[in-house]
């Protein structure tokens, strides 16, 4: 498995420690943090803290995906999210994501500064994802999800969690291959928490390591789902202890990479993870 993504000026090197992406929120709705981040200057501020904090890659959302969440226009998103990206461009030296599913606002964030999509439909929303991922020649994080965030959530019901799961991102890699994404620039992300009950968030977790059958590396983003609030009784913001336990237990598992909030808790999560696998500190 080619565990080396590495493009533009930029170059994650997966195979010598497991990766932090940070989640930069600019939405008054998320889950989790929705509205603390939503001014812009305390978005930018935000974001110069997660790299500080050990942040590998900072990932700009400004659409909520929490279960039940209403779709908003791209130029609202575009709104939200291309004045953040501006201003930490010449301020940060990691990767900037964009976290979207919309070709035009991947390609305006592109413009903007950013050099990599996390799009939770795996290219399935708009054709043109593809194509524009393609011609910018930048990594894509390709995720399961059952339908949208507005109705994934509704009955989620598999026969073969894991086999179903793998099905669909293999389709998804076909998928990104065909319009001409580079095979050494795709990651999966079985998608905890979009369109699983509390027992299939546990089974992806679990069964982790299945998913290097598909010889890409692997995102997981457990972070404060409601499944650990389920587990411990406690509100989005008071997961942290609950994502930390996930995260570990990914790693040790298979994933390269974690999806987080909390930054700096699981840069030392992942930094005695990663020594207990590989036997000395990273």
């Amino acid at each position: 498995m080619d565990l080396v993504l590495k493009w533009g000026g930029h170059t994650l090197d997966l195979r010598a420690r497991t990766h932090v992406m940070g989640v930069l929120n600019v939405t008054p709705d998320s889950f989790s943090d929705g509205g603390r981040y939503f001014d812009r200057d305390r978005a930018v501020e935000h974001g110069l803290e997660m790299e500080r904090a050990g942040a590998d890659i900072i990932d700009v959302g400004g659409e909520s995906t929490r279960p039940y969440s209403r779709e908003i226009s791209p130029a609202q998103e575009m709104d939200r999210v291309i004045p953040v990206i501006e201003a930490l461009r010449d301020e940060v030296s990691v990767p900037i994501s964009i976290d979207t599913c919309k070709g035009r606002v991947a390609s305006e964030a592109i413009r903007a500064g950013a050099s990599m999509i996390n799009d939770i439909t795996a290219l399935r929303f708009d054709p043109e994802m593809g194509r524009i991922a393609a011609d910018a020649r930048v990594p894509v994080i390709l995720m399961h999800m059952r339908g949208s965030p507005g109705n994934m959530q509704d009955n989620p019901v598999y026969q073969d969690l894991t086999g179903e799961i793998l099905g669909f991102l293999r389709d998804a890699i076909e998928r990104s291959l065909a319009a001409g994404i580079s095979r050494d620039l795709i990651v999966v992300d079985p998608g905890i928490g979009f369109g699983k009950t509390f027992d299939h968030n546990l089974q992806i977790i679990r069964d982790l390591s299945v998913f290097r059958d598909l010889g890409r590396p692997i995102l997981i983003g457990p972070s404060n789902k409601a499944f650990i609030g389920h587990i411990l009784d406690r509100r989005p913001h008071e997961r942290d202890t609950g994502t930390m336990a996930c995260v570990a237990a990914g790693v040790m598992n298979g994933a390269h990479m974690v999806r987080v909030h909390h930054v700096g808790k699981a840069v030392e999560t992942v930094r005695i993870i990663d020594a207990i696998k590989r036997g000395r500190a990273g």
